[in-house]
């Protein structure tokens, strides 16, 4: 066993970052955590779709369908926050429900407001009552949320829920969406927000070096606190053979050939129905935290272990978050060349979608490759925040359609005319044209890789929107001068006169 420091909480590393001036660091790393909590079969997975955008939690009319947190990341406005839907409480309390209820409880202890749901349909419940005891304890601001309430007067669906003692209810329709942004609004508003928090703490962010950030993800035991101990050339943080030894995101600034750097240790992330510990389930909402806040994401895979499917939903993370990817291989030394062989088919099955990434194969016990890998994350940077010129972009997309016509759509041809760029990291391109959001997706993916060929952007993914230019003709009759009204006349007497002849 090797020793380093211990992992720092969230507390430690928002103090580090103030000091560094990092405001936009220490905001993003101090989202709010927002705890779906109710009995069975009130609409709480529901109500998560809703918020992430996503249809992550599995929905059905049976209660206790939800048996683990599931976590996604969500936001209203400007306002980001991470939010956790939870098994259902109160119910049951032996067996897989005693695991349910534990695990909830800790999400509970963890959260920095609870959205308490009922039915509006079924009314009080004495589960319901013990509900409110319980989060009453817990000391966490607490929102009751009415579930279920369309086709309701709202002050006949929540009347009787005011005996529960926890505040206003707020009337809300999951499955339909009404109702929600206020409820979001509300528990957000009565949050500190990170900003505001550290607003007289240092200088601007544009005053401090700004540095990348970069987040290294990988499954238990595949050698990340290993590979950051290389890369900073000291014994910075703990390495223990055995899974799940990290359990908390850990931030680590340095400077290499006059760069700087944050690293970003985070928590092994496995399959869910193979975590057991409830400290290592609520670690995966840091790992997304970290995606969210890194400029760069390396993914370590296992050379020895195979590549997984569990590898393929990081990297799944991380192209979703647009950040720049950088595939790192450990664990290569030892292998024979057939072994090799069958690492690099893998690679392509499993991975096949990664065509951007560069992939390195290395060893992070003896350093064999990682001095590459620094490079490409600094190339990977350089490409997500490029500024890229309208006419280059609008030139490169006339020779990609002069070389490769989009197809015909109900026999009229999309147009596309002109490219400018959307944003930075990852680079959005934003291409005009006629019936231009109806291009196939197949197109898009060869103008994709295009623009991503012609601008070398390796290394980030590249976005690509489309948008329909608006006919400036729409709306407006056309009207007939009289000279044109009397070319009309004449030629529909022409038309009647040559088709009285053809049925002579």
């Amino acid at each position: 066993m090797k020793q380093g420091t211990e992992s720092l909480p969230n507390s430690a590393i928002l103090r580090a970052t103030l000091v560094a001036g990092r405001k936009d660091l220490a905001q993003q790393i101090m989202n709010p955590v927002i705890v779906l909590v109710g009995r069975p079969n009130v609409g709480k997975s529901t109500l998560f779709n809703h918020l992430t955008r996503t249809r992550d939690a599995l929905v059905a009319d049976f209660p206790g369908l939800t048996r683990d947190r599931q976590y996604g990341r969500a936001s209203l406005g400007e306002r980001a926050f991470i939010v956790v839907d939870t098994g259902g409480l109160g119910e049951g309390q032996e067996g897989v429900e005693q695991g349910m209820h534990k695990q909830a409880l800790q999400a509970i202890e963890e959260a920095d407001a609870v959205v308490f749901l009922v039915d509006g349909r079924s009314g009080v419940t004495a589960t319901d009552q013990d509900l409110a005891k319980r989060l009453r304890s817990a000391g966490k601001p607490v929102a009751l949320a009415v579930n279920k309430t369309e086709g309701l007067p709202p002050g006949i669906a929540v009347s009787e829920f005011h005996a529960l003692g926890m505040g206003e209810p707020w009337p809300i329709a999951a499955a339909h969406g009404h109702g929600i942004k206020r409820l979001i609004a509300q528990v957000l508003a009565a949050l500190p927000c990170a900003a505001g928090a550290v607003e007289s703490a240092g200088p601007s962010p544009d005053e401090a070096t700004p540095g990348t950030r970069v987040a290294v993800l990988g499954r238990p035991n595949v050698g990340k606190s290993t590979l950051i101990n290389r890369l900073l050339g000291q014994q910075r943080v703990l390495v223990y053979d055995t899974p799940g030894t990290t359990r908390d995101s850990i931030y680590i600034p340095f400077e290499k050939d006059g760069r700087w750097y944050t690293l970003i240790d985070t928590a092994g992330v496995r399959r869910r129905s193979r975590v057991q510990e409830s400290i290592e389930k609520f670690s995966v909402v840091k790992t997304l935290a970290a995606i969210d806040v890194a400029h760069v994401v390396i993914v370590v895979l296992d050379a020895r272990g195979r590549v997984t499917e569990q590898d393929a939903h990081l990297v799944g993370h991380a192209i979703e978050a647009g950040r720049g990817l950088v595939i790192a291989v450990n664990k290569w030394d030892g292998l024979d060349d057939h072994q090799r062989d069958d690492v690099r088919r893998l690679l392509r099955v499993k991975l096949g979608f990664l065509d951007f990434a560069e992939i390195h194969f290395i060893s992070a016990l003896h350093g064999t490759g990682v001095g590459l890998l620094l490079e490409a994350v600094d190339q990977a940077h350089e490409a997500g925040s490029r500024d890229l010129a309208t006419g280059r972009l609008t030139q490169i997309l006339e020779d990609a359609v002069a070389q490769h016509p989009p197809p015909l759509l109900r026999g009229r041809r999309i147009k596309l005319r002109y490219a400018h760029q959307g944003g930075r990291n990852p680079p959005v391109i934003v291409i005009h044209g006629n019936q231009a959001e109806r291009t196939p997706r197949a197109y898009r993916r060869y103008l994709a890789n295009t623009f991503r060929d012609v601008l070398k952007l390796h290394g980030t993914p590249v976005r690509l929107e489309f948008k329909t230019t608006d006919n400036p003709y729409e709306g407006r009759p056309n009207r007939l001068s009289p000279r044109q009204h009397q070319r009309r006349k004449r030629l529909i007497k022409h038309v009647a006169k040559a088709a009285r002849k053809r049925r002579r």
